[in-house]
């Protein structure tokens, strides 16, 4: 028997603005739970075969993606879409490739998903329900907060749609924000972006004659190099996704590497491993754009009990936890099941939504910015790696036990904000734990108990 109280107006019309991977997840559990939903998207729809080439980083599907999925029956599906990432493939210049597995217990790994393979998966599930309508190739332009009625262009004619409540799903560049940002006095909204001095560039590692995989299928690789570092995520048909993660500046610098021969010239320098796998790598660099790398905070996040944003339009964070894209299905969850509670009482929903996704949204944002010096510079340092031995005893001796990385994305009943801060008190420890020299002679009990002992 199903635990849902009744809502008041099965027939509300819910308003989503943008039919990305939250907007499409939302518009199914909405649809599921008797709404008429409309969606408003300004791309085409990609079942047309329009992508967007250069753009699709890989994405890295983990237990909160998943449990949310799962809330609208379709994780059994998508995970037919995934390839399994058991943990992280190093390849330190100059040294041996070694495996850095995620996790202890082997029952915990991430998933490597091709985003606009998701997307268009989770728009077919959302095409399915008759009180679904998507409209591609409409661009909102405005927002009235507190009436839920949106202006929207098709070609050169202007509409209005107006329902129950407006739902920003629209990314880092969302109208719905800028419209509740073109009323900052009376919201009191508060807003921040910051871009790292990196940007990303897509490339690729081509299946072999036999459509096979070229390096290790089940791993996300990483070729660390300081300041700069490329990773690879695997695709079903035997492909990798490589990303550049590189500064704009300097040697390495996406400005500076403005030619063939500098190009090569830096890759057989700082990547001799990866070279022979990319022969097309001068063709991919120079047709591939480079995009940026930010993290945007807000709030408040709804106006009225009208208009509400979230995912990217509320907490953009750069994608070096894999958390983006599972932060943002989780928005869905959380909101799911706060209707579960207060049905359609739109104003208790948005108030208690956003008063308790922010500060667990900042946190996994810290938390990105944290593992991209991780990934960076980190992953094959003597402490680290020490760490990293010794967590994963913990953590396949102690059922109790699990990782900052651990905590983050494979427990999704924790927030990310008790993640975060238990998480890094158990770094601290064990890093200053892993420096002594005989830390290979410390019994694990004690590491344990130690950990028991943190106040948190």
């Amino acid at each position: 028997m199903s635990t849902e109280k009744v809502l008041k107006n099965n027939t509300s019309k819910i308003i989503i603005v943008g039919a990305g991977l939250c907007g499409s997840l939302l518009a199914i559990r909405m649809a599921q739970k008797g709404f008429k939903v409309v969606v408003y998207e300004r791309q085409p729809d990609m079942r047309l075969g329009v992508e967007d080439a250069g753009r699709s980083i890989n994405l890295a599907l983990s237990a909160r993606g998943l449990k949310a999925l799962e809330t609208a029956g379709i994780k059994e599906s998508i995970l037919d879409e995934c390839i399994p990432m058991r943990g992280r493939m190093i390849h330190p210049l100059g040294g041996e490739s070694f495996l850095s597995p995620y996790s202890g217990r082997n029952e915990d790994y991430i998933n490597s998903v091709s985003r606009p393979g998701l997307n268009l998966a989770l728009i077919k599930e959302a095409d399915k329900y008759e009180n679904v309508i998507i409209k591609f190739n409409t661009k909102v332009t405005a927002v009235d907060l507190e009436s839920a009625e949106i202006n929207y262009t098709t070609g050169d004619t202007t509409h209005k749609d107006k329902g129950a409540v407006v739902i920003g799903t629209d990314g880092a560049g969302s109208v719905v924000r800028r419209s509740m940002m073109s009323k900052t006095t009376s919201l009191l909204f508060n807003y921040s972006q910051d871009f790292l001095r990196h940007g990303y560039k897509e490339l690729s590692i081509l299946p072999s004659a036999t459509n096979e995989w070229k390096i290790e299928k089940e791993a996300l690789h990483i070729w660390p190099n300081g300041s700069f570092m490329i990773i690879a995520l695997p695709n079903l048909d035997g492909s990798f996704t490589l990303t550049m993660f590189h500064p704009y500046e300097g040697e390495a610098g996406f400005n500076t590497l403005n030619t063939e021969e500098k190009v090569i010239s830096f890759f057989e320098k700082y990547y001799p491993t990866l070279l022979p796998h990319v022969p097309h790598l001068k063709k991919e660099y120079f047709e591939n754009p480079v995009g940026t790398l930010g993290t945007i905070k807000c709030y408040p996040w709804q106006a009225h009990g009208k208009t509400l944003i979230m995912g990217d339009a509320s907490h953009a964070i750069v994608p070096f936890y894999g958390q983006g894209m599972n932060a943002s299905l989780e928005d869905v969850r959380v909101f799911d099941e706060l209707m579960d509670n207060f049905g359609d009482d739109w104003e208790a929903v948005f108030k208690v939504f956003e008063k308790e996704r922010v500060h667990n949204t900042n946190a996994i944002a810290d938390l990105a910015i944290d593992n991209f010096y991780e990934m960076r510079d980190h992953v094959d340092d003597v402490a680290f790696k020490r760490k990293r031995k010794i967590e994963m005893a913990l953590e396949q001796k102690f059922p109790d036990y699990y990782s900052k990385y651990s905590l983050v994305t494979f427990n999704p009943d924790l927030t990310y904000s008790e993640a975060k801060k238990r998480g890094r008190k158990q770094d601290e420890l064990l890093l200053t734990l892993c420096k002594e020299d005989n830390y290979e002679d410390i019994p694990l009990e004690h590491y344990h108990q130690q950990l028991l002992n943190l106040t948190l």
